[in-house]
This record gives structure tokens, C-alpha cells and sequence, in this order.
């Protein structure tokens, strides 16, 4: 009888673990801005150190991210997927406000500054939740 409760006790317990962990955890912030570079020498070391040098710095800097994600295109390959980019920036704000309070704060223009003569392409996708 005692392995029967433990059985069915450790089922339990089995199903809540696996029931957390198949939930996601919501991003943080309403407002997520995402940004893809194209560096005009993708190739060259010492321009994707400094890119990524002046990104860091910026990020690190900026009060109004609420997160951040700084990266480089994944190994995969589908074809849906565009790996054609050289950095992703993703960062969240906790609404359109602070998104537009960023665009013209010091640190975002000290880095465009910086960093403007790096790249020839920049596309940014905007995503407001719902």
C-alpha cells in the first residue's frame, strides 16, 4: 500500500515539474525594439570587436532598457530564417514613451556617433504587446 501512495505521489510531483517547465516566462517590458546590423567589412575582427565594443558600452549606459540581447546570427538553416545580418539588438522598454525618450537620449546618439561608419544596413522591427 505505502509504494502505491509513493507512486502516485511522485506522479504528482513528476506533472507539476513538467507542467512549469512547458510554461514560458513572459519578456519583460510592453515595448520591444529590435535591431539588425549590416557591417560593411563583416569579415574583419577588428571591426566587429569595435561594433560590438560600442554596442556593449551603450547598452550598458542607456536607463531606458528594461532588457537587452545583444547577438549574432544562430547556426541554423531553414528557409525562413534571414542569417544575412551581422548583430541583433533586441531591447525592451516599458512602453512607446520610453521607447521615444530613448531615440533621442545622449548614450543612443553617442553610440549611431561611434559606430554610424561601421555599418551600411540597418533594419529595426518594432512590437507593441497586445
Amino acid at each position: 500500500m505505502k509504494s502505491i501512495y509513493l507512486t502516485i505521489i511522485f506522479s504528482f510531483l513528476l506533472s507539476q515539474t513538467m507542467e512549469a517547465q512547458t510554461q514560458s516566462e513572459k519578456i519583460n517590458g510592453e515595448f520591444i525594439h529590435m535591431v539588425f546590423f549590416w557591417l560593411k567589412n563583416p569579415d574583419s575582427e577588428s571591426d566587429r570587436a569595435a561594433f560590438k565594443n560600442a554596442l556593449t558600452k551603450f547598452i550598458n549606459t542607456n536607463s531606458q532598457v528594461v532588457s537587452s540581447h545583444i547577438g549574432e546570427p544562430a547556426a541554423t538553416n531553414r528557409p525562413v530564417i534571414d542569417s544575412s545580418y551581422t548583430f541583433s539588438l533586441v531591447v525592451t522598454f516599458p512602453d512607446l514613451a520610453t521607447h521615444d525618450a530613448y531615440q533621442s537620449d545622449p548614450t543612443h546618439l553617442l553610440f549611431i556617433e561611434e559606430a554610424q561608419t561601421l555599418w551600411e544596413k540597418v533594419r529595426v522591427y518594432d512590437s507593441l504587446a497586445d
